[in-house]
């Protein structure tokens, strides 16, 4: 058995990548998945659709590779974390769609929890703050608004799930597979990550059943066998880990101090904090990054609701664009944003700043600006959030960062990654296997069956494609974030402010006749 697979289930596309034992990609199969807004600020997927699409790049990937199931001695599994399936635990069918973390529908109940006071205790158990990105609230709509859900949760006949979660129990036809590990766990805001189990007081305030939620495993183990019916019998279900910590997982980033960022839908800047969870002053959260055994490592993140996103906003939405290629050949045409700053806030703004109504901004546009400038503008836009959360780790560590690891598929725009290191005045380091994500749920998988040894091993296979130094003046780097600070107040609280009722203007008085 020479040869792992990773299914990595994103937010946009799900692929199915196979791995050699040197770490090295031998083929890959990716199918993008329908984007569902019923209303604005609502997102959703088709569990069934991620299921199928799955399955189906997975079969392509080995067909590609040329290699048999038998040649694969693990599956490893890597998700998009937050986003919220719920499904009939006797006929496997899910009630609705799946509620994606981007999806801001719940916004109004994290207000009320948050006013109730509870701010302070949800930090202390969880490392989170209280925010509709997480899965507590998206259950909680679940049950009050699905028809019947909420009589059939107290019977015991729903389960919930994170993505990983729904994947494991359809690979394994749900036999005694209700599964998940703690770093998925962690981003539910049900999980107490100081005691590693599900919070009974938690699950009461969210009035979540404890019987809809699955066994917390470690991120490395056999959970189960895929069934017969999927052609690759009897391979075992042996990793997971919720994309970001996948990616800091792929990254070799198993020291305290070292960081990566993810530039995929979102943006992910983790940092390993080691085996003692530490609560955040900087509005940054607290996040099991992955479990070995008994051992549970913590990290520090922030996280950037649109990053590469907003490339695909550009083609499809304005259709400036046909490809992400383009994008960074229009940037690069160009020596800057000419004065235009786009804050590409559509789902909000994540850390530090938390503001559920933000919406997307672009400031600064005159007569001059081109297609060039607001391409260069969008790429801008997701390296100055980072910088943000950047500066809020340095914060809260006291220690600044020596180089920044990146990956994710934005991390391959030339421009972006050049305008990163200015902007952090750190090296930005660029491997050779950039689908870390996948890489890591692959490690994982593999360390599990004996694949590979120990992390020793894999930490040798890790090799720089490109390091991007920092050229720009502080000065000017000064001078360009305080502009991004002004463009970013006008984007701030702009949904609650459009939604109040406009002030009926007092009626005029005729006039008296003489």
């Amino acid at each position: 058995m020479s040869y792992v697979l990773s299914l990595d289930a994103g937010t946009t596309s799900v692929r199915a990548i196979v791995f050699d034992h040197d770490g090295q990609i031998k083929s890959v199969a990716q199918k993008e998945i329908r984007q569902i807004y019923p209303k604005p600020g609502w997102v959703e997927h088709d569990p069934q659709e991620i299921w199928f699409s799955q399955i189906s790049v997975a079969v392509e990937a080995l067909g590609r590779a040329r290699i048999r199931p038998s040649d694969v001695a693990a599956v490893g599994i890597t998700n998009q974390r937050e986003t919220t399936v719920v499904w009939d635990r006797h006929t496997g069918d899910a009630i609705c769609n799946a509620i994606v973390w981007q999806d801001r529908r719940t916004a109004g109940m994290c207000d009320e929890i948050r006013a109730a006071g509870h701010e302070k205790m949800i930090q202390q158990r969880t490392g989170l703050l209280i925010d509709a990105y997480f899965s507590a609230t998206k259950v909680a709509w679940m049950l009050e608004n699905v028809p019947g859900a909420r009589k059939k949760a107290e019977a015991g006949d729903l389960l919930f799930g994170t993505v990983d979660t729904w994947l494991v129990w359809k690979l394994t036809s749900g036999k005694n597979a209700h599964v998940t590990d703690p770093s998925n766990a962690s981003r539910t805001m049900l999980y107490n990550i100081q005691t590693g189990e599900w919070d009974k007081k938690l699950c009461k305030l969210f009035n979540v059943p404890l019987s809809m939620l699955p066994e917390v495993r470690s991120s490395s183990e056999v959970y189960g066998e895929i069934s017969t019916s999927l052609g690759l019998q009897g391979v075992p279900v042996a990793g997971i880990a919720g994309d970001q910590q996948a990616a800091l997982f792929g990254q070799m980033c198993v020291k305290t101090g070292l960081s990566k960022n993810t530039y995929g839908t979102g943006c992910f800047l983790l940092q390993n904090i080691g085996t003692t969870p530490v609560a955040s002053k900087q509005r940054l959260l607290t996040t099991v990054a992955w479990q070995l055994g008994k051992k549970r490592e913590f990290a520090l993140e922030g996280s950037v609701f649109i990053g590469g996103a907003v490339v695909q906003w550009l083609r499809d939405g304005l259709q400036l664009v046909r490809s992400a290629q383009e994008v960074d050949m229009l940037a690069a045409s160009v020596q800057d944003s000419g004065g235009v700053f786009l804050v590409p806030a559509f789902a909000g703004l994540g850390a530090p700043h938390w503001d559920a109504y933000a919406r997307g901004t672009i400031v600064g546009l005159t007569r001059d600006t081109s297609a060039a400038h607001i391409a260069r503008a969008a790429l801008e836009g997701v390296a100055f959030q980072i910088a943000d959360l950047m500066d809020a780790i340095v914060a809260d560590t006291g220690k600044k960062l020596p180089e920044l690891r990146v990956d994710g598929g934005a991390s391959k725009s030339e421009p972006l990654m050049q305008f990163q290191a200015d902007l952090l005045g750190v090296p930005v380091v660029r491997p050779v296997v950039t689908e870390t994500t996948a890489l890591g749920a692959a490690y994982l998988a593999g360390l599990a069956v004996g694949f590979w040894k120990d992390t020793g091993e894999i930490s040798h296979q890790w090799q720089i494609d490109k390091t991007f130094e920092p050229k720009m003046p502080r000065a000017r780097v000064q001078e360009l974030r305080e502009r991004w600070n002004e463009a970013l107040k006008r984007a701030q609280g702009w949904e609650r402010q459009d939604s109040k009722p406009a002030k009926k203007k007092p009626a005029r008085k005729s006039a008296k006749k003489k």
